[in-house]
């Protein structure tokens, strides 16, 4: 009887470890083509050795690029999987829950105190701006909490967010024109870039992603239960409040790590745990490691295409997925309406 259980297990389990080993190898395809595309378009990757220069712009320029890419999609992704099983709604994302914008309102603050722009950050700095953009983002979920009294509010909890978003920003507007010399750097945050990321971003996000996939992992069972309501969840016998503020931490990490890094970057967090769906079932446990590969593959597929489609000038990348997401969500809205009716 054992053997058959694990029979039947594994191929249950089995689209999950084909869509796993397919985002595995996408992942390093990406990798290849982020290091071969330039200004000038596609280079042959195994001649860029032969010249000291290229290959200086490789390894310092492009490569930490497409990794941090990489890294900051897999944290949104995983932040987009953690806020939808939270809180139940499949439109829920750090972007719209204010999360994103309360890293960013971090940021600026921490910048504003400074005195300084992000190119001449250490690693020190970098961490700081890490750990600003965490308080803000733990603060902009709690208050929209807070606003949409509880997490079971369906449509009043995706309002209270946009509000939290809106205000959040303003806040971040006032900060920018009371220090000029800031608001370059804040630019990039807004649009959205990941031209500036280097080996240190790269290393912060790292560790991020590692101890946020960690730590949401081993609270997938919260995840499954709450998908089953609360009633559920409280059955099982675990500390609901306890896993939910750790759950809320974790959310606020990821979209922390990334924002600092990158900037708003909208509806990658949105679309990964639904691309996933849309392909496999599985249980919170496989939907968070598969969520943060998609979203790795969107976000660094999104800047593959900003650096090419108007080369040698690139779009800053949060441009390029603000409207490929703002589609993706139209649609969705869409296929719901048609499915009700």
């Amino acid at each position: 009887m054992p053997v058959l259980t694990s029979q039947v297990t594994a191929r249950q389990h089995r689209p999950a470890y084909r869509l796993l080993v397919g985002l595995l190898l996408l992942c390093s395809g990406l990798v290849l083509l982020g290091i071969g595309v330039g200004s000038e378009g596609l280079e042959a990757v195994w001649t860029m050795r032969e010249d000291p220069v290229t290959w200086q712009i490789v390894w310092d320029i492009r490569l930490p690029r497409t990794v941090g890419a990489l890294l900051a999609g897999g944290l949104l992704g995983l932040a987009g999987c953690v806020a939808q099983g939270l809180f139940r709604n499949p439109l829920a994302d750090p972007y719209l829950l204010g999360s994103s914008s309360g890293a960013s309102l971090g940021v600026a603050l921490a910048l504003f105190m400074s005195g300084s722009s992000t190119a001449a950050l250490s690693v020190i700095g970098y961490l700081g701006l890490t750990g600003a953009a965490f308080v803000g983002s733990v603060l902009a979920v709690v208050l929209t909490l807070t606003l949409a009294q509880g997490v079971s509010g369906g449509l009043r909890l995706l309002l209270a967010g946009v509000i939290v978003g809106v205000v959040l920003g303003a806040c971040k507007d006032m900060i920018e024109l009371l220090r000029p010399d800031i608001m370059q750097s804040m630019q990039s945050y807004t649009l959205g870039t990941t031209s500036a990321i280097g080996w240190q971003s790269c290393l912060i996000m790292a560790i991020a992603l590692v101890l946020a996939l960690v730590a949401a992992w081993s609270l997938s069972r919260v995840l499954d239960g709450l998908a089953l309501g609360e009633s559920t969840a409280r059955s099982l016998g675990l500390p609901l409040g306890a896993m939910q503020a750790a759950l809320i931490a974790v959310l606020a990490l990821a979209t922390a790590a990334a924002v600092a890094q990158t900037g708003l970057l909208a509806f990658i967090g949105l679309a990964a745990p639904h691309l996933v769906r849309a392909n496999v079932k599985v249980r919170h446990n496989w939907l968070l490691l598969l969520s943060t590969l998609m979203g790795a593959v969107l976000l660094a597929s999104a800047d593959l295409l900003a650096r090419w489609v108007v080369a040698p000038q690139e779009l800053p990348v949060g441009v390029l997925t603000a409207l490929l997401g703002g589609g993706y969500l139209l649609r969705l809205m869409h296929r719901q309406r048609r499915l009700g009716a």
